[in-house]
């Protein structure tokens, strides 16, 4: 374990103003909490948070935070207290202890249900304070270097949640080198033969062709110095989880993969960089589609470098990166270089930039998104790369790897996207779901009139357009659902006896926190709110009262002791419908919906009506409805659409084609259901499947009594 005076050392050679009273009344206090505490591994625990104060050293953060690592452990594991440590410490330390610990306890493992909710609050915590962050990321490198203490199975759950939140969160704060380490961490856990196979075939190449990396290296000092230019050049072979996901990417096998070495070159200015690039393009062949200038171009997080990929030699591909050395103290340290010190003052460098600003636009612009939108919305953003293309006027618009015109279209204006019907590219028509490249120019072409379609979900890439369509979306059907709200309503009301009464809906309303009876319907329709729960909160007792299940064999009300029944296959009414029965001699009573088209051949004959309702309560899932369904004509689309239908509790008692063609089925499924709220939610269910182009109540007329 490093002692309090090395520590200090470390500070003090990039900050020689460093408070050492400080970090020693901080590294004392936080052995005297944690002593009698062990790792896994048998240490002491406090070798832990000397640990990661050590890691921040490396990257010349303030004092607080060099603070805040030796005591981010004592709130959550010793007896220590948040006003403690503000009366120890001061409260801006105390603030970002409390904030590390508040991480610490998210659980954000990809397998929790709350995985969204805490995703939020880990954004909102990081952006009153991205020095949280630091830490815990900090906290996290330690933790995986020392991994193998642990059981497996922690082991494995680490190692992923590591692989899905810390390391793509490193790599958006532009801290690549730590990314790349806790990638090759967690692939070292979830893959070790993956990775152990790469390992050795580097050791084989190595064999084979000799020091790459050093040859390569010399090569290009050789040509900066003909060219009179001063800079640094760093070769190396790429980590092997980087090797991995470029194999798995490209189903390459390793033999035939290329540009597994990097280099960079470090100059002064960035007139050099370009010079650079010059000699660079002059002596070796650069390989088309492989350059990116992050200089005129940065990305969000403050990185600017040149990129390019050129035939070395043998032919191997070799990616080169050329910055200055202020850009590679951003591109090194990321949102780092923001607090890093140097001679005791903070570094004034021009290309650090606030990641804060970042996160709190973003938690104020998905700030209304439920969490799954929040969820799959900050993924995109913070997971991706960046492609830069042009409007026909010149303008750069930024935009994630992948992005299709539609994306562009909405960034440009929401109104642009909701009316876009196609688009250009370089002047050339293409289809809405072409991806996008480096400097393109793009033209979006609109028409009055035109209105998003479903499955421009998943043509677009960015969280920007996809809220933009599924708000559309539902401003267009929520007619539809107020439409459907009121039967379904109306049909649970009668259940218990009472009317569905504007007013009854108003009040009902405003007891859960609605708008308006309009709003509450518009929920009830889309499936969001039951009919149900409507009830329930006008008239519990009622609710409570008729909560009995109903017997499945008289679920109609209305008939005399002696009389059967059976329901009509032409229809095939479901309890919450409002039904009407017809008798027949000798067959007992044909149960019809009050709007089947059968019924009009029975007007004359009055005698024949027997005026119906179901009986109120919770029906048995018996009642078979057939659903006309076109689906795609792909593999996998049958099982995900019986899937869906078993995951609404619903039983396929039958299931045929009526129509195969070589892009799409039609086909007939009869489902068992208990009433019309259930049928709605599995047509719901179904309506909402990309691979299901049309759904349908089946209604067949030729099936009459």
């Amino acid at each position: 374990m490093i002692d309090v005076e090395d520590l200090i050392a470390l500070v003090r050679n990039y900050n020689p103003r460093t408070n050492e009273d400080l970090i020693r009344r901080a590294y004392g206090y936080g052995r005297q909490m944690h002593d009698g505490q062990f790792r896994q591994s048998g240490e002491p625990y406090f070798t832990h948070p000397v640990a990661v104060a050590a890691i921040l050293t490396e990257q010349r953060l303030d004092d607080a935070t060099i603070v805040t690592a030796l005591l981010h452990d004592t709130i959550e594991d010793t007896k220590s207290t948040y006003s403690e440590i503000a009366r120890l410490f001061g409260e801006e330390i105390a603030e970002l202890v409390d904030g590390v610990t508040k991480l610490t306890n998210l659980q954000l493992s990809s397998a929790q249900s709350k995985d969204a909710e805490n995703f939020r609050k880990l954004f909102m915590a990081m952006s009153r304070d991205l020095r949280v962050l630091l830490v815990k990321l900090a906290d996290r490198l330690h933790n995986m270097r020392t991994i193998r203490s642990m059981k497996p199975e922690k082991q494995a759950q680490k190692a992923r949640e590591t692989m899905e939140i810390y390391a793509p969160l490193a790599g958006r704060m532009g801290m690549q080198w730590m990314r790349e380490e806790l990638e090759d961490l967690s692939f070292k856990v979830l893959n070790p033969e993956a990775r152990s196979s790469i390992m050795r075939r580097f050791v084989t190449l190595q064999r084979e062709t000799g020091d790459v990396v050093h040859k390569i290296t010399a090569d290009i000092r050789t040509e900066l110095e003909k060219a009179q230019i001063e800079a640094d050049v760093y070769g190396r072979a790429k980590k092997p989880y980087s090797i991995w996901r470029k194999m798995q990417e490209k189903d390459l096998a390793f033999s035939r993969l290329s540009d597994i070495y990097g280099f960079r070159i470090i100059c002064a200015d960035v007139a050099d960089c370009y010079r650079i690039l010059g000699v660079i393009h002059q002596r070796w062949r650069a390989v088309p589609g492989r350059f990116k200038d992050y200089i005129s171009q940065p990305k969000n997080n403050g990185y600017r470098s040149i990129h390019t990929t050129v035939s070395g030699r043998d032919g191997k591909r070799v990616e080169v990166q050329i910055r200055t050395r202020q850009m590679h103290e951003v591109a090194e340290a990321g949102v780092a270089a923001h607090w890093s010190y140097r001679e005791g003052v903070r570094v004034q460098n021009p290309f650090a930039v606030d990641p804060g600003k970042w996160l709190t636009s973003l938690t104020e612009r998905l700030g209304q998104d439920d969490d799954d939108a929040f969820m799959e919305n900050v993924k995109l953003e913070m997971f991706t790369d960046q492609v830069f293309c042009f409007t026909p006027k010149g303008d750069v618009m930024q935009l994630p790897r992948g992005a299709t015109p539609l994306d562009f279209a909405y960034l440009v204006h929401t109104r642009i996207g909701n009316s876009c019907v196609s688009a250009k590219v370089d002047g050339i028509r293409v289809p809405l779901w072409t991806r996008l490249k480096n400097g393109q120019s793009v033209e979006i072409i609109t028409a009055e009139g035109q209105r998003p379609q479903a499955s421009w979900i998943d043509i677009v890439t960015t969280g920007r357009a996809k809220a933009a369509i599924r708000r559309s979306l539902r401003e267009e059907d929520r007619g539809r659902f107020v439409k459907l709200g009121q039967e379904l309503t109306r049909a649970a009301f009668e259940h218990v006896g009472r009317r569905s009464s504007d007013k009854a809906l108003r009040t009902a309303a405003r007891m859960m926190g609605l708008a308006d009876a309009e709003d509450l319907l518009a929920r009830v329709g889309a499936a969001e709110i039951t009919a149900r729960k409507v009830v329930e909160v006008l008239y519990p007792e009622l609710a409570l009262i008729r909560e009995g299940e109903v017997d499945p064999r008289r679920p109609v009300a209305g008939l005399s002791d002696d009389q059967t029944f059976r329901r009509a296959a032409c229809c095939q009414p479901v309890p919450g419908e409002r039904i009407v029965g017809i008798t027949y001699r000798g067959q007992g009573v044909v149960v019809h919906a009050i709007d089947c088209p059968a019924l009009e051949e029975f007007e004359e004959q009055p005698a024949r009506w027997v005026d119906l309702h179901w009986h109120s309560g919770r029906h048995a899932a018996v009642h078979t409805v057939s659903l006309d369904l076109t689906i795609s004509n792909d593999s996998g689309v049958l099982g995900r659409i019986c899937t869906l239908i078993g995951d609404q509790k619903a039983n396929i008692s039958d299931l045929r084609f009526t129509d195969r063609k070589p892009d799409y089925y039609r086909l007939i499924v009869d489902v068992d259901l208990r009433d019309v709220e259930h049928l709605h939610m599995v047509m719901t269910a179904l309506e909402a499947e990309t691979d299901v182009a049309q759904i349908s109540r089946h209604r067949d007329l030729s099936r009459k009594p």
